[in-house]
């Protein structure tokens, strides 16, 4: 017998066996959860996510049935929930039938055999405690979790969301990576839904590779846990999901400029400095040099060595003369270190975690014995984010986390190490996943209270909610052809899990990059958000002259496209602040409906405008491109095409295939080797087409007055017969002295009229 009651928006279901209760969040969002004994305080979700929602229920004998005026839910007397959109087409099923594991052909006899070679055949068939089993339909697409490693569809697939620093070449069976976002975007038969499980324990999700009938979820420990995320449209359930789990905040400008980083150059002073002047010397446009862990003392967190660098400060503010900001690394392990101040303060205050006996936990990362802050606790966020000071005060523009999954060298933290959960005494089994989330969030409160400015903050390890204070990447990847091609569906999955500032390591981490490759990559990756070529120690050098001509001459004339497209990129920022919608796109997000793309691994948007169709393999010249509806143009010839139709393109080492959508206008910075958020002397806005509307923003680039109102919205119009520019929003006292508005037949000039505060027609 099923027993009902409702309180409000919320609805507790029980029968003989189990309760399990319904919350409607929104209209799009709902809640189910399933108490197994686990307080359970989420790190995704802040502040009160509940809007008033009117709810239609209907009691029946052997079901109940809730409306919204988006989706409707059936709760069987069994406690199935089957949950349809306002249309009735299903969305997400339970999976009535009894579960079959997988037959992996194999006997016990043969298992005691290949555990002896060391292969566990059985990995990931152990009973967790948490189990949900939803029914799969023929047709279904995956996307989301982050940036599993394998293709755009995650379906046939199955994944463990604990997050793994693994040096192996990343391929597609693995099943875990630094990141664990537990998000997952279904597509049944064209209706797009999403699942976000919200459990930081550790969890697996199976995707119909053990099944074609159902796909699973399953979690060591905590509670079943997870929202049902509608919309009409894939693009409305990432704004719902984002709404519910937060956005990536508008970042400073210059963020959005190329960055160059190596493991082995902040060693000393010297090196940086040659680094800077040949990128320079070589016409390279560049914002931001990253520091490595070899500038620190001894690998002291928040120290700087002084054996190689004179004056640090001194040197950072020359490096900032030249345009060049610096990006230095922190990682959470604390040195054991008697004489050293972070640890001592650490000890005192008893902010690092513990092993069960209560004594401090140490294990081995890169400065040797290490201790590891417990980032759940407020006062330890606090206290990490006032240490930051050190390197704020030397001018630095930023912190780049890393090692943060908690990586350590002398074997795994165990999961009874105890950690906070940030109400209580905890675990590390608990924590894992959410330790970079935590680390991230101390970083990102610390560098804003300490500069008032939008903080720069990247992550390597994260969970669902991350993208609030940290950009990502995609960790030690290699100078592999394979992860080149992965770095697409990587990227793009990234952002439809709301990480929209994501990037990958130009070249690759690991290994030795070649001339060719090297090209491809800057090719393929110049519109990614985040654009850093970073290489490790004792690989060969991948600077864009380390080959010489003409990989040089190829890569310059790419960074120079992106600096001439930063307000571009800025722009759809702008956008993503307000919908979650990322900024670099797979074709499904753009074009639902065409079937063509949604297994598309190989070509990406930027916002709805731009295609992005790179070479991807070894040695080739020429590819087929596929161009969804509507009228195309070749963003280098003009040539026009028309969509839903595949043609080749050829692509010779100096030429990334790009289209762009008929009738577009996009704003074209002028040529420099920096972003300078105080030049405000020319904007262009080039036409594609014959005519087009564009909406531009502007503000300063750097701090938090844009949420006070200050900046500014440009209306520009351009046709046969009209060139207009228009404010349509007026809040930042920098408008643009000129304005350049420019079409395939004509050049019209503005110029910003200071008492009229409008802009009139350059005479």
């Amino acid at each position: 017998m099923m027993k009902f009651k409702q309180d409000n928006q919320s609805f507790i279901f029980n029968n003989d066996k189990r309760e399990i209760s319904l919350t409607v969040l929104t209209p799009e969002i709902i809640r189910f959860f399933e108490d197994h004994g686990e307080a359970n305080p989420s790190f995704a979700i802040e502040g009160d996510k509940q809007i008033k929602t009117d709810v239609s229920v209907k009691n029946d004998d052997n079901k109940i049935t809730l409306k919204t005026s988006a989706l409707k839910v059936l709760v069987d007397k069994d406690l199935h929930v089957d949950v349809y959109d306002r249309m009735g087409h299903p969305l997400v099923l339970d999976y009535k039938e009894k579960r079959k594991l997988l037959d992996r052909g194999i006997n016990p006899e043969q298992e005691k055999l290949a555990a002896s070679e060391g292969h566990n055949v059985n990995d990931g068939l152990e009973q967790d405690k948490i189990l949900v089993i939803k029914k799969m339909a023929t047709d279904e697409q995956f996307y989301g979790l982050g940036d599993k490693t394998g293709f755009l569809d995650k379906r046939g697939y199955e994944y463990d969301n604990w997050n793994t620093d693994n040096p192996d070449p990343q391929v597609e069976s693995f099943k875990a990576l630094y990141k664990s976002i537990p998000f997952l975007i279904g597509v049944k038969e064209g209706h797009p839904y999403g699942l976000f499980f919200d459990d930081s324990y550790k969890n697996h999700i199976d995707l119909g590779k053990e099944s074609q009938k159902y796909y699973y979820y399953s979690a060591k420990d905590g509670n079943l846990d997870y929202y049902i995320i509608g919309g009409k449209t894939l693009k409305e359930v990432i704004t719902n999901y984002t709404y519910l789990t937060g956005r990536v905040p508008l970042p400073q400008k210059w963020m959005l400029g190329y960055q160059q980083s190596r493991w082995g150059y902040s060693v000393s002073q010297k090196e940086v400095s040659r680094i800077a002047d040949s990128l320079r010397d070589n016409d390279l446009p560049c914002d931001v040099l990253h520091f490595d862990i070899d500038y620190m003392d001894g690998y002291r967190v928040f120290t700087w060595r002084k054996d190689t660098y004179e004056d640090p400060k001194k040197f950072i503010a020359e490096l900032r003369d030249k345009g060049f900001r610096v990006m230095p690394i922190i990682d959470p392990g604390v040195k054991v270190d008697e004489n050293y101040w972070v640890y001592q303060e650490g000890i005192k205050n008893g902010y690092f975690a513990k092993s069960p006996d209560g004594t401090v936990y140490v294990n081995k990362v890169w400065p040797g014995d290490a201790v590891y802050p417990d980032f759940a606790r407020k006062e330890v966020q606090d206290w990490w984010g006032k240490n930051i000071k050190f390197l704020v005060d030397l001018g630095t523009c930023g912190v780049w986390n890393d090692m943060n999954e908690p990586a350590s060298f002398n074997g795994p933290l165990p999961d009874d190490v105890v950690f906070s959960d940030g109400e209580k005494a905890s675990t590390h089994a608990k924590i894992h996943n959410v330790y970079g989330h935590n680390m991230a969030k101390a970083t990102y409160n610390g560098l804003k209270k300490l500069s008032g400015k939008r903080p720069y903050v990247i992550t390597r390890a994260a969970y669902a909610g991350t993208q609030k204070y940290s950009t990502v990447w995609t960790g030690d990847n290699q100078s592999l052809w394979t992860h080149i091609q992965m770095m697409i569906p990587q990227l793009c999955n990234l952002g439809l899990s709301g990480f929209a500032f994501a990037g990958t390591d130009i070249g690759g981490f690991g290994a030795d990059c070649t001339p060719e490759l090297l090209t491809r990559w800057i090719e393929a990756a110049i519109f990614s958000p985040l654009l850093r070529n970073h290489a490790a120690v004792g690989t060969r050098s991948q600077e864009p002259w380390a080959f010489g001509e003409p990989t040089l001459s190829i890569y310059r004339k790419y960074l120079k496209l992106r600096y001439h497209l930063i307000s571009y990129l800025y722009d759809r920022f702008y956008h993503e602040s307000k919908t979650g919608l990322p900024v670099m796109r797979p074709l499904v997000l753009n074009y639902p409906n065409d079937k063509h793309v949604r297994k598309m691994n190989d070509e990406y948007m930027v916002g709805s405008d731009l295609l992005v169709a790179p070479i991807l393999m070894e040695g080739q010249t020429a590819r087929q491109v596929y161009l969804p509806k509507g009228e195309w143009l070749n963003f280098w010839t003009n040539a026009e095409y028309t969509g839903e139709n595949t043609i080749l393109a050829n692509a010779p080492l100096d030429t990334l295939p790009l289209f762009i959508k008929k009738n577009t206008i996009l704003p074209w910075d002028k040529e420099r080797d920096h972003v300078d958020p105080d030049d405000h002397d020319l904007m262009t806005f080039r036409l594609f087409g014959d005519h087009g509307n564009y909406i531009h923003y502007q503000d300063n680039g750097v701090d938090f007055d844009y949420e006070n109102g200050k900046y500014n919205l440009y209306e520009v119009k351009i046709t046969d017969q009209t060139f207009s520019v228009d404010i349509s929003h007026f809040g930042y006292d920098k408008p643009y002295k000129r304005i350049d508005l420019i079409s395939d037949q004509r050049k019209q000039s503005f110029v910003f009229d200071e008492k009229e505060n409008k802009y009139q027609v350059m005479k």
